[in-house]
């Protein structure tokens, strides 16, 4: 058997250069001298935001090269254990399971390296944050009325696990959890989810200038196509919450 580093060492710029030397350039001169040093220190975006919604887009995408950098970039970006550790949760049921799993021994040895204790972490068992029984009754309707008679189990699961559980677990502050939530879908290409995610973002309080800046930092994590697919969508969000 070949000595083969393991899969998630990520590679040095000589190593890059011997196989692909355009990319190594393109890896110094734009992404590490452009976009970790100008996109990342941008205004419309603190530091701790583009820290969640990369994470979102590297867990979702499963890039495990990229998950213990991040990870400790986020809690050097002041994004909490607690925080991470909902992310990924969350993640689960909006990226599957799946990727949630290949997040956690990464997630378990940055922990380890930062000390973070168990008592740092949400439970199953945190008292959930109240629920606004109006829009959520709306919600619960539209849903009902288009896919009841389609698949009534996973009208029935979204309302149980998600929106009368995991949208209001306190780890994560509501605006944080829509941007995580929208950052993933992008990153996964899931346009038609967009709209009314990015509506429920902006009403949490991401604005406008916030969202913009999320597909530009996005584009070098999920791909320029993901983002051109999503472009056109937040475009429309945006002009129908102007009229």
């Amino acid at each position: 058997m070949s000595n083969q580093k393991n899969k998630t060492t990520t590679p040095t710029l000589d190593e890059i250069k011997m196989v692909a030397p355009a990319l190594k350039d393109f890896t110094k001169n734009d992404l590490l001298e452009n976009v970790w040093i100008k996109v990342w220190d941008k205004d419309e975006l603190s530091p701790r935001d583009r820290s969640m919604i990369t994470l979102a887009a590297v867990i979702t995408r499963n890039i495990q090269v990229e998950m213990s950098p991040m990870l400790d970039r986020a809690i050097d970006n002041s994004v909490k254990p607690s925080e991470i550790s909902e992310i990924i949760t969350h993640l689960a049921f909006y990226a599957g399971w799946g990727n949630a799993m290949a997040a956690i021994l990464p997630t378990k040895e940055v922990f380890e390296r930062h000390k973070v204790n168990l008592s740092e972490l949400p439970t199953s068992n945190d008292d959930l944050l109240p629920l606004d029984e109006n829009t959520e009754a709306q919600r619960a309707k539209f849903v009902e009325d288009n896919f009841g008679s389609t698949s009534p189990g996973v009208v029935k699961n979204t309302t149980d696990y998600l929106f009368r559980n995991l949208w209001l677990r306190p780890a994560l502050a509501p605006r944080d959890r829509s941007l995580v939530t929208v950052a993933a879908l992008v990153a996964a290409g899931q346009v038609a989810q967009i709209p009314f995610h990015l509506n429920r973002a902006m009403d949490n309080g991401l604005t406008h200038d916030q969202a913009s800046e999320v597909l530009t930092h996005l584009a070098f994590y999920a791909g320029w196509p993901n983002i051109f697919s999503a472009l056109p969508v937040f475009k429309e969000v945006f002009i129908t919450r102007q009229k």
